[in-house]
This record gives C-alpha cells, structure tokens and sequence, in this order.
C-alpha cells in the first residue's frame, strides 16, 4: 500500500502554492521564524494566503511587520526576537504565552550559515546556538501553547547539510565553542544535524500530548543569499549545485506540507525532503544521540539564567 504522503505525488519542483491548493486554513494560527526573507517569507505569504493566522517572528518587530505587509496577512502579530540573545527568545515566547494565543504549527525555519570566521555566542559557536539553541528554547517555551487536539505540529528546517556535521561524532560536545578548531560548513553541518536530533527528540517527549515534530530539506535555493558567507570548495560546489537548485516558491513547499497538509496528520519523528519522506544520516537517527544533545542544550539555556 501506498505512503499517503507519497501518494500526493508532489515532487521536488512544486510549489508552496502547489502543495497548499485547495487548503482552507481559516482559524488556525502558525508562527514563523525567519519569516522575512527567502523560503521564510513565502512560507508566511502562502500560508496566509490559505487563511492562516501567522505570528511573525524576526530579529526586530519592524522586519516581522514588514513581512507580514508582504504576506498581505493583516490579520498577524509581528514579535521580534534576537537569536543571539536566550533573553530576547524567552521575552518573544512569554509575549505568546500572555496573549493566550494556540499555536497550531510552528516553524523554525530562521538559519545563519557557512560562517567564514568563528563567531561565539557566551562560549559556543554562533551557528549551534542560533540555529539550534535559540529555537530549542523558543519551541519548549511555547509548548504550552500548541493545539493538542488538531494535533499541533512543530516543523523543524533541516538540512542535508548535517550530513556534513564533524566526522565520527555527529555532535561534537568537547568543541561546542570551536577552541580545538573551526570550519564553517562542517559546524553548519553540525547545527543542522542538531535541528533533526531536536525534532526527534521533541516527536519522543511530546507525541504522548498530541504534538508532533518533524524536519526536512528544503533543498539547495540560490535566491535566499544563505550560502553567501562559504569561501573555498564547499562555495564552488553549493554554487555549481545551485545552478540545478530551486525557486524560492519551490523550497518552501515541503515546509508548508508538513506544517499545513491534512496528510500529515498524526505523522510524527520522520524526515522530509522534494515533499516526500527522506532519509537522514545514521546520527540523525541516534536515539542516545538526541537525549545527549538535549540535556546538553538545557544545560547551556539554564547557563544564560533561563528556565
């Protein structure tokens, strides 16, 4: 018998709209990180466009509303929240929370990639504690507010990137900081495997309440300017890549998939790309793996004075 979702037959050139058609999402409300630009933005139009009520999350207010004018989503609520700064996600999380708001999908989509020079965040490398650290916070905080009864979904972007992550560890937790060494893609390859690890962990903890937790590839997307701080051989090939890569429309297709998709209903702890379920590397599956990085990751939140 056929997968439900393979049986879409939606494939790596649809689109957001494509994959969307025919939803009515009228009632339900999705928060986005990273909303501003690139596959974020599209994700906040397209999704409005179906009906959705979308929180819009950024670095500032004034960049969340300005994507929610884009969107044309009138009806959205813009939050600013620095992902450098725990303090800034908590504020962002606890403005949710007082506002008595369900969230029925959040997406972290929000990324910084291929840093060519090290950059620390309080003693950890910038793209772990951005990409990783940030949204691990922003998303525990907010489970309180996830529908438990549509069920809610929390949607991890991922990539295949963590494939790429230091070799024979997967995380590295003796160099978290990069003082024994730094590369840039290797550590955006660690960050991304950090995503997955964090969605499977979180499908393990919350499925019991009705929540369930998936990541994906949204695939190799010139437009969204990502990729633009990789110097040397990673640069040449993701450039040559790119020149066979996506749209813009076309990478935000399998994340509205997973947050909106009726199809998805009740699917938790699996990985996605081209809107169709993929397969993610050993260490992305390590069970043992996704509790170390998550008590880890606890540590260094309750490190900034968060809880």
């Amino acid at each position: 018998m056929m997968d439900p979702i393979t049986a879409l037959r939606f494939s790596r050139r649809s689109t957001a709209e494509q994959v969307t058609e025919g939803l009515d999402l009228s009632g339900r409300t999705i928060l986005i990180t990273g909303c501003n630009s690139g596959i974020g933005l599209e994700t906040t139009r397209v999704l409005a466009m179906r009906g959705a009520r979308i929180i819009a999350v950024a670095r500032d207010e004034d960049k969340a509303r300005a994507a929610l004018a884009i969107a044309d989503a009138a009806d959205g609520m813009a939050v600013g929240a620095e992902l450098t700064d725990l303090a800034s996600v908590a504020r962002a999380a606890d403005r949710i929370l007082a506002c008595g708001i369900t969230l029925d999908a959040v997406v972290t989509n929000a990324a910084i990639m291929a840093l060519p020079k090290l950059e620390t965040v309080n003693g950890v490398e910038k793209q772990f504690f951005v990409n990783h650290v940030a949204h691990h916070l922003l998303v525990t905080r907010l489970l309180p507010s996830i529908n438990r009864s549509r069920p809610g979904r929390i949607v991890i972007v991922g990539s295949h990137s963590h494939r790429f992550a230091p070799g024979g560890k997967g995380i590295d937790f003796d160099n978290l900081d990069a003082s024994n060494g730094y590369r840039g893609f290797p550590f955006y390859g660690q960050a991304k495997l950090a995503n997955i690890l964090f969605a499977n962990e979180l499908s393990r903890r919350v499925g019991h309440v009705g929540i369930t937790a998936n990541a994906l590839h949204p695939g190799l997307i010139g437009a969204t300017g990502l990729h633009r701080h990789m110097r040397g051989p990673f640069n040449w090939i993701v450039s040559a890549a790119m020149l066979f890569g996506k749209t813009v429309p076309q990478g935000a297709a399998t994340t509205c998939l997973l947050a909106a998709h009726p199809a998805l209903n009740g699917v938790t702890g699996r990985y996605f790309a081209d809107c169709r379920p993929a397969e993610s590397s050993a260490f992305a599956r390590d069970a043992d793996l996704a509790r170390r990085l998550w008590e880890r990751t606890e540590e260094i939140i309750a490190s900034h004075g968060m809880t």
